[in-house]
């Protein structure tokens, strides 16, 4: 039997105390190295249960334009998937206990060089994969050799992955399901509540993993109303658009970590209802 991973023992910890996770989003680099980084390392003691850290590429397909302009704001800034390796190691170093999850396109992995990639991101301290490009057709690519280096493969399920699609979707899933709680892109209109539910039964059924939903969750009041049959709920866009608002450094960081207080809030409130 394999070991349990951060990630195994953040959900089994948070399933103890009858709540869901806060999973933040925040794209490596944005709006530059030294901020981006702070924002990472305040954000456990905010609230963020599990933290996503986008790797930055040219093209995100399946990002709306928050997430859109804050990669163009980082790759402008210089970060590189060694920069973002290299902020992971810093996270590590003051925190062992949160899981953190990369999230992105595989392109850059790929030109990276897979195993290179893998070895340098257990080094670093990484929990997990979300690659939103790579179907589960193309698993010996990244999604084994991943859980070879004892990285989760996070899969995620949308609203057109029908009965037939899904247990191929679930297939070598590891850590957590992202569902997908819309069609459309990130940073979208708000999800509705009764839809979610019923995907998130649909994958209960099929799966032992915890379910976290995502895309569209952007205050407390929804982290709540999501949170109550949900295992996670997950925000990025509400924060990326914080940091663009932001009109200094320091602002950025105050409202960032002042919106993850209020969507730990909004979770834990969720254990109560």
């Amino acid at each position: 039997m394999n070991a349990a991973t951060r990630l195994d023992e953040c959900f089994a910890a948070l399933k103890a105390e009858k709540r869901p996770a806060l999973v933040t989003y925040v794209t490596a680099g944005d709006p530059d190295f030294e901020t981006s980084l702070e924002l990472l390392q305040g954000l456990p003691a905010a609230g963020a249960d599990v933290i996503e850290l986008g790797m930055p590429f040219s093209d995100p397909m399946a990002d709306g334009p928050a997430i859109q302009k804050a990669t163009l704001r980082a790759l402008e800034g210089g970060q590189t998937m060694v920069r973002t390796l290299e902020m992971v190691h810093h996270f590590r170093r003051q925190d062992t206990k949160t899981p953190l999850g990369l999230m992105g396109y595989y392109n850059p992995i790929h030109r990276y060089g897979v195993e290179r990639f893998l070895e340098d991101a257990a080094c670093a301290g990484v929990d997990g994969l979300i690659v939103v490009d790579l179907p589960p057709e193309h698993d010996d690519e990244l999604c084994l050799p991943a859980r070879e280096h004892g990285i989760d493969f996070i899969r995620l399920a949308t609203p057109t992955t029908d009965a037939k699609r899904l247990p191929r979707v679930l297939d070598n899933a590891s850590g957590f399901l992202y569902c997908v709680s819309m069609n459309g892109v990130t940073g979208g209109r708000a999800p509705v509540a009764q839809d979610v539910e019923r995907m998130v039964d649909q994958l209960r059924e099929r799966s032992r993993l915890p379910v976290a939903v995502g895309f569209g969750i952007r205050n407390a009041a929804q982290a709540t109303a999501i949170g109550r049959f949900s295992d996670a709920v997950v925000v990025g866009s509400a924060l990326v658009e914080a940091i663009a608002n932001a009109e200094t450094r320091h602002g950025a960081i105050e409202a960032v970590h002042g919106l993850v207080r209020e969507l730990a809030e909004g979770v834990r409130r969720a254990a109560n209802t």
